[in-house]
């Protein structure tokens, strides 16, 4: 018996070790296999603001940006050019070339912090972008973009990426994401233009840049730079997106408009084929996530979040929208700032259409 009980115990023991050495091994890959993947860059709280920069941010000319402006450790005299008026709690300044709040490391707390976290998440959501692994291509046209159509992916340069005045086209779906990962500079020609083509998103576009961000005179850029250096915006460009340098960034008369918290991109003439709620993302979780859903016809569109009892928590939307795509952002400035860690609803109701999904704050 002693024999047979030993002889068992062994054979369960080696299968056991089998199993969770099979468990082991998949676990450790799944880290890998999922930061392949081109899902979304989180921002944190560095996705609060449209310029967000470390040593200095300033403009010539007659810039205007919509969004809020951001530095730190620097303090607010190292933003120039903007005529800053402090408000009376003096926990942000205002400007007529923005629309929007300025906010620096040594106005009234809790602006410090503020500021000390989004250039935190700044740094965190670079180092995630620069992390990825398994692009879908390397080293594609050896860095020249001009007159190139890019579909959604990963992709790698080790060298500097040069986009000439004949620009690129970024074509895809609104669920569609683009990371750029640029071991050199990145430079955009006078006159050249980064065009979306279908519902390709500006807020899907992620430029991690290592070198120094360059764009040229009238030039467009579209999507999100996570600069490692220094940003240069030239006379009269435009910029859809933000720009999130660890070091500075310098304006002049250009126009830098953040993307849309939710924003209409079916194609003009057409209309969505269906209604859709889509899972949120990231999800799990914190400070802030993306949900995006579709809707077939125009009416009254209601998006509210609820907890485990049914109650609800947040509400996201309630007004009337025309058919389209949307993407809007669920984080501290819309409902979850007095929310504990847990599991959430977010439920989406026009017309007829009803759909609820799951989502996990983490705190």
């Amino acid at each position: 018996m002693k024999t047979s009980y030993t002889t068992y115990t062994t054979g369960t023991l080696s299968r056991w070790t089998c199993f969770f050495g099979l468990m082991l091994m998949l676990a450790l890959m799944v880290p890998a296999i999922a930061l392949s993947q081109s899902t979304m860059v989180n921002l944190g709280t560095a996705g609060d603001f449209v310029i967000l920069a470390q040593t200095g941010v300033t403009t010539t000319g007659l810039t205007h940006v919509t969004g809020d402006i951001g530095i730190s450790p620097a303090a607010a005299t190292l933003i120039t050019g903007f005529n800053l008026t402090a408000d009376n709690t003096n926990t942000f300044s205002t400007s007529s070339l923005v629309t929007g709040k300025i906010y620096a490391a040594n106005y009234t707390s809790p602006t410090p912090t503020k500021m000390t976290t989004a250039v935190g998440d700044m740094q965190t959501a670079y180092t995630n972008a620069a992390n990825r692994t398994l692009p879908d291509h390397s080293e594609l046209y050896t860095g020249d973009l001009t007159g190139k159509t890019l579909t959604h992916g990963l992709y790698k340069w080790t060298t500097a990426v040069l986009v000439s005045a004949g620009g690129v086209t970024i074509s895809g779906a609104a669920s569609d994401i683009w990371i750029f990962q640029i071991a050199g500079n990145l430079s955009l020609a006078s006159g050249a233009k980064v065009t979306l083509s279908g519902n390709a998103q500006a807020s899907n576009i992620f430029w991690q840049v290592a070198g120094q961000v360059t764009l040229g005179t009238t030039a467009a850029m579209k999507g999100i730079i996570l600069c490692k250096t220094e940003i240069v915006i030239s006379t009269g460009a435009t910029l859809n997106g933000r720009a999130l340098a660890q070091t500075a960034v310098t304006l002049d008369a250009d126009t830098v408009v953040q993307p849309t918290a939710a924003t209409s991109v079916g194609n003009a003439g057409s209309t969505p084929a269906e209604f859709a709620l889509l899972q949120n993302y990231p999800n799990p979780f914190n400070p802030s996530t993306k949900i995006q859903y579709t809707i077939k016809n125009a009416g009254l569109v209601s998006l509210k979040v609820y907890n485990l009892l049914g109650q609800e928590v947040a509400t996201l939307i309630n007004d009337r929208q025309a058919a389209g795509t949307y993407t809007i952002s669920f984080g501290i400035d819309n409902g979850t700032s007095g929310l504990s860690s847990g599991v959430y609803f977010y439920r989406l109701i026009t017309g007829s259409f009803v759909s609820t999904k799951k989502l996990i704050l983490i705190k």
